[in-house]
C-alpha cells in the first residue's frame, strides 16, 4: 500500500504479541488453552503499591507531569542505582517512560544513521532488532550456544564490531533464555568495548531482581567504571514489582544522551501516567519484601518446569540462571510427525501443532533469533504450568 511508510516494510509484528492473541481467540471459541506465551507475572501488584495510587489520585495527581518524570519518582530511581547497583547518577541523568520498550526506543532514535549498526546477542528479546531496522539502522546478530549457557563470547563480539557500530543490546538475565552474566563473565565483555570507544552498551536490566540459586546480579556500568560515560542503564517495574500494565520503565545514563531521549519523549508521547509514576516511587521506595518472596517462588516454578519439560521426549531444557522463561530445545523432534500427518520442519511447526493438539500456547524459537527452540513462561499459577508440561510430555509421546 503506497500510503504506508517505507519504514514500516522494515519491521515484523511481534511474534509473542501474535501468538498470545491467538490464544485468546482460541479460549474465545471455548477452547481450553494454557497461554504460557507472555513475560508477564500471574501475581497482583502488591497492595502497598496500589494504595499509593489511590492516594496519589485522592491528592489530583491527576495532571500531566514533567516529560522526563516527576522528581520524586527520578530521586528514588537515583536512589536505586546507588542503594542496589553502587551507581551515582544525578537526577538530571534519568529519564521515566512508558515502559522499557519506549526507554530503548527513544535511545535508538536519538542516536541511530541510517546504516548505523547494533549488535545484538541471540537468542534475542523480539523487539531489539525491529526496533534498530525501524529508525534505519542495521542489527548484526551474533549467535550464541547453548553449550556456553547462550552467553556472548568475548571473541565473538570483538569479531563483530566495525567502524558503523554504534551499540551493543546487551540484556541479563536474557528475555528469552534465561541467561545471567557473572561479574567475571561482564568484565571480559567490557575489556573488548572498552577497546572501541565508538561502542556504546545499552543495557537492559529489566530482569535484574529474578535471578536464582543465590547468583549476584551486577551490570556493566558497575563493572566497568570505564565504561560509564558510554553505558545507558535501563530497568523498570513491569516484571520485579508486577506491575506490567502500569507501564513504567526508567534509565539513567550521559546527561546529553538523556536530554536528546527527553526531547524525542516530549514530542512522542509527554510523560508517563502521572497515577502510574507515583506507584512506581513506592515500589522502589518501599517495602521490599514482594521482591523477595516472588522470587522465591518463581525459582520453585522453573525448578518444576525444567524437570517436567526434560521429561518429555525428545526435548532438553537446561537450567536458567534468570528471568521467568526457559528455552529448551526442541531439536531431537524435527523430521518427526504429528498423529494428524504434519511434518514438524521447523520449531514453528512444533509450537502450532502443539497448540492445536493439546492448547498449550508457546513461542518459538526461531522467532528470538535461535532455532530449533521454544520459549515458555513460568509466570504463572504452579498447577497451570504442571498441567501445560504434561499436555508437553503428551504431545511428544505422539510424534514419531
Amino acid at each position: 500500500m503506497a500510503f504506508i511508510s517505507d519504514s514500516l516494510s522494515r519491521i515484523k509484528a511481534s511474534a509473542t504479541i501474535a501468538i498470545s492473541q491467538k490464544a485468546r481467540e482460541m479460549q474465545a471459541q471455548g477452547r481450553n488453552v494454557i497461554a504460557l506465551s507472555s513475560g508477564q507475572p500471574d501475581f497482583d501488584t502488591p497492595e502497598n503499591i496500589k494504595q499509593a495510587a489511590y492516594a496519589a489520585i485522592a491528592r489530583g495527581e491527576t495532571k500531566y507531569t514533567a516529560v522526563a518524570g516527576i522528581t520524586e519518582l527520578r530521586e528514588a530511581i537515583v536512589a536505586k542505582f546507588k542503594r542496589e547497583n553502587q551507581l551515582d547518577y544525578s537526577v538530571a541523568q534519568t529519564i521515566v517512560s512508558n515502559g522499557g520498550k519506549q526507554v530503548i526506543a527513544n535511545a535508538l532514535m536519538a542516536t541511530i544513521n541510517p546504516g548505523d549498526e547494533v549488535i545484538v546477542p541471540a537468542p534475542y528479546w523480539v523487539s531489539y532488532p525491529e526496533l534498530v531496522s525501524l529508525f534505519g539502522g542495521v542489527p548484526v546478530f551474533v549467535p550464541t550456544a547453548r553449550a556456553t549457557g547462550y552467553k556472548l563470547r568475548p571473541e565473538d563480539l570483538e569479531a563483530a564490531i566495525t567502524p558503523r557500530t554504534k551499540w551493543l543490546m546487551f540484556n541479563s538475565p536474557c528475555n528469552p533464555s534465561g541467561a545471567a552474566y557473572t561479574r567475571a563473565e561482564l568484565e571480559a565483555l567490557a575489556e573488548v568495548v572498552k577497546r572501541h570507544p565508538h561502542v556504546w552498551i545499552l543495557s537492559d536490566d529489566i530482569y535484574e531482581h529474578l535471578v536464582y540459586d543465590g547468583f549476584t546480579f551486577t551490570t556493566p556500568a558497575q563493572v566497568a567504571p570505564e565504561l560509564y560515560d558510554r553505558t545507558l542503564t535501563m530497568n523498570g517495574v513491569s516484571k520485579a514489582y508486577a506491575m506490567t500494565g502500569w507501564r513504567i520503565g526508567y534509565a539513567a545514563g550521559p546527561q546529553q544522551l538523556v536530554k536528546a531521549m527527553e526531547k524525542i519523549q516530549g514530542q512522542v508521547t509527554s510523560g508517563p501516567s502521572s497515577v502510574s509514576q507515583w506507584a512506581a516511587l513506592e515500589a522502589l521506595s518501599g517495602p521490599q519484601d514482594y521482591i523477595h518472596t516472588s522470587r522465591k517462588v518463581f525459582e520453585e516454578r522453573r525448578n518444576l518446569v525444567v524437570s517436567l519439560l526434560n521429561d518429555a521426549e525428545g526435548i532438553d531444557c537446561p537450567v536458567p540462571e534468570g528471568a521467568f522463561y526457559v528455552f529448551p530445545s526442541c531439536e531431537r523432534l524435527i523430521g518427526k510427525r504429528t498423529e494428524a500427518g504434519k511434518v514438524i520442519e521447523t520449531d514453528e511447526d512444533f509450537v502450532s501443532a502443539l497448540l492445536e493438539a493439546e492448547g498449550v500456547a508457546l513461542v518459538h524459537g526461531s522467532a528470538f533469533g535461535q532455532g530449533p527452540n521454544f520459549r515458555l513462561s513460568y509466570a504463572d499459577a504452579t498447577e497451570r504450568l504442571r498441567e501445560a508440561c504434561t499436555r508437553v510430555q503428551r504431545f511428544c509421546a505422539t510424534l514419531r
